[in-house]
């Protein structure tokens, strides 16, 4: 037991440490796993800990990564990704093989062994890459999702892998014997977990070719029906209990048995949970099972991480230094130009490209299960399954450095260049809009409604393409530029509306504004109080927090639910929006952006102050029948004219 806690306490202090001062570094939680898990290497030998048997356990972690990915993808998604699917990850893994098995012969191996050489290292991590992708909002870019089809089709092809290297150690194929003269395969840990993983009970061992294709195809089916038609009379029955715990081991106990049930019928265990993500991505309960088996997935993959990095042979690696880090850096470089390669294929352009060159340039997890699985059945002698176990963790180790030179360089630059020249202004009028997004386009539709003229500035060009398409006029071209402003007129304008997304280019846009054209009312969109306090320094008044309205009408209607009269909901509101308002004004004389705002003591103390004022102001007892002189934007009803009759006769 003091065992067991010992190494759980290891494994998060050093997690716990090295992630977030890796992210605020830019680095990524990858890497900061990765590093805490060098760094606890020397300990968790010294703690006897078993990194490899650890590791396994630890890759369920991807198995629910998959799963989750699955449920945010649905069927209709991934039959349009067919393309990329077999193609561009059928190219991938098809011609990194041919191309790491030449080069493996040309330093003299047997084609067996560089076949099955050329197999590992087609594949990438779909850990490391899918939690970066996630973590950085790639996802959903063009090169993330070809990153993705790339990457499920390397776990598909997984299985018919695991079915073939057992033939490259037929007498009459290979000969291994003869391949490396001493070398000890039977004493390798490897083959051991090798062993052990095929050893087990089965459901096709023994079993006709097509008895296990039947078999395999109906595990396959139980797992759809059972998500299309079982889950949900399960969910809705554990429902009833009421007990957040239950429906978190239910959704454990259906990732966890698809996931047995999987490697019963020698599938891989993250395909099939894949697939049943997929089914219940129509699912209602589908946000309830990301939120329950999204912290066991992180905390595994963390866990996968530190152990990668933790298994590195220092010892071996440092024998063999130049070698290991040349073969490292070559597979990193072939596997890049055969993936920017198919990316101008399959017509990626820009920073797509890269990021699909990138991201799948390194060797995968999956790399250490063929490694293990090839020396079990006596295809690659365990001296070079070693160094190739060294290469694959390497490789891992070096992703999120490319994921950095793609975030800092590569991006920049090419978002850079697809910025065009701004429009020539033709037109000006008393008003300037800057932003015509969500916030600004709501503004500008009210003004033009009115009968005013606007001039709208916006850079985002797929956004302004898009409204040309339906006859809204807007100009291309940066808003906060001093140049661009003239051009609209602003010597002239009365008024100026900031609608942009970026609080920085806003506070510096009011304040040069203020400065240079003192004459122009400004009206400035914040994102939050501490942003409005920033924009008062800067000068502004009028500043419209961009949800205030919207939770302001949301507190009316719930008042409203509660029973109070519709006048009496209004004033309610309408009285906090004052006193609001009033709050802030003063509140603002207080702030220093230097200083965090709870630990701010005189602000700190004038809030709770004002809030106290401000809640004893709204606790009147006035009625709907108080102040009848306002209230002739909501006629009494016959209801209210009868209570209003009783109560004055009593």
């Amino acid at each position: 037991m003091e065992g067991f806690l010992a190494l759980s306490f290891v494994l998060l202090i050093a997690g716990i440490i090295a992630v977030p001062i890796a992210a605020r570094l830019g680095l990524g939680s990858v890497l900061g796993y990765l590093i805490a898990g060098i760094i606890i290497s020397p300990l968790l030998q010294r703690l006897g800990v078993d990194v490899v048997s650890l590791q396994h356990f630890a890759e369920f972690g991807v198995v629910m990564m998959l799963f989750l990915v699955g449920l945010e993808l649905e069927p209709r998604l991934l039959w349009q990704m067919k393309a990329k699917l077999l193609g561009l990850g059928g190219l991938q893994v098809g011609l990194t093989t041919l191309c790491v098995m030449a080069i493996a012969m040309l330093f003299g191996l047997v084609w067996t062994v560089s076949l099955a050489i050329g197999l590992v290292f087609a594949l990438s991590s779909t850990a490391i890459v899918l939690q970066t992708l996630n973590e950085k909002g790639l996802l959903k870019s063009d090169g993330g999702q070809a990153g993705f089809a790339v990457l499920l089709f390397q776990d598909i092809a997984v299985i018919p892998m695991l079915a073939f290297i057992p033939l490259l150690a037929l007498p009459d194929l290979a000969g291994i014997e003869n391949l490396a003269p001493g070398a000890d395969v039977s004493s390798h840990g490897a083959a051991a977990n090798g062993a052990e993983a095929v050893g087990g009970f089965s459901l096709v061992d023994g079993l006709p070719a097509w008895q296990q294709a039947l078999v395999t195809l109906a595990a396959i089916a139980a797992v759809i029906v059972g998500g299309s038609f079982l889950t949900r009379p399960v969910f809705r029955f554990i429902a009833m209990a009421k007990l957040r715990e239950l429906f978190t081991a239910t959704a454990l106990m259906m990732v966890i048995g698809i996931a047995l049930l999987m490697t019963l019928v020698g599938l891989s265990p993250a395909l099939g949970t894949f697939l049943a993500g997929v089914v219940l991505a129509n699912s209602e309960y589908r946000h309830e099972l990301e939120s329950d088996i999204d912290p066991f997935k992180g905390l595994l993959l963390g866990l996968f991480f530190i152990t990668v990095g933790a298994g590195i042979n220092f010892g071996l690696l440092f024998a063999n230094l130049g070698a290991i880090v040349a073969m490292t850096i070559g597979l990193m470089l072939l596997k890049g130009a055969i993936l920017l390669a198919l990316s101008f294929v399959f017509r990626l352009g820009g920073a797509d490209r890269w990021l699909l060159t990138l991201g799948l340039a390194q060797a995968g997890e999956f790399g250490f299960v063929l490694l293990s699985f090839t020396v079990a059945n006596k295809v690659i002698p365990a001296a070079i399954a070693d160094q190739l176990l060294l290469v694959v963790a390497l490789s891992m180790l070096l992703t999120p450095a490319f994921f950095i030179l793609y975030d800092k360089i590569i991006a920049p630059r090419y978002a850079a260049a697809q910025t065009r020249e701004p429009d020539p202004i033709d037109e000006n009028g008393t008003i300037i809009i800057v932003g015509h997004g969500r916030f600004g386009g709501i503004v500008n539709r009210i003004l033009l409604g009115a009968g005013f003229n606007t001039v709208v500035l916006d850079h985002n060009s797929a956004q302004l393409d898009l409204l040309r398409t339906f006859g809204v006029k807007v100009f291309y071209g940066d808003g906060t530029r001093p140049d661009l402003l003239h051009a609209a007129g602003i010597d002239e304008a009365k008024i100026l509306v900031i609608a942009i997304d970026d609080e920085h280019q806003a506070t510096e846009l009011v304040q040069y504004v203020t400065k240079n054209h003192p004459h122009i009312y400004i009206v400035v969109r914040a994102r939050d109080r501490n942003h409005v306090y920033r924009l008062y320094a800067a000068g502004a008044r009028d500043i419209i927090r961009e949800t205030f309205d919207g939770s302001v009408r949301a507190g009316r209607s719930a008042l409203e639910a509660l029973g109070f009269h519709p006048y009496d909901a209004e004033r309610q509101v309408r009285g906090f929006v004052t006193g609001d308002k009033e709050v802030v004004r003063q509140l603002a004389q207080l702030y220093d952006p230097e200083i965090p705002i709870h630990q701010n003591e005189a602000y700190v103390a004038r809030a709770r102050e004002l809030s106290a004022e401000q809640e004893a102001a709204m606790r009147g007892k006035s009625t709907a029948f108080a102040s009848r002189a306002d209230r002739g934007w909501v006629p009494p009803s016959e209801a209210d004219i009868e209570a209003e009759a009783k109560q004055a006769k009593s």
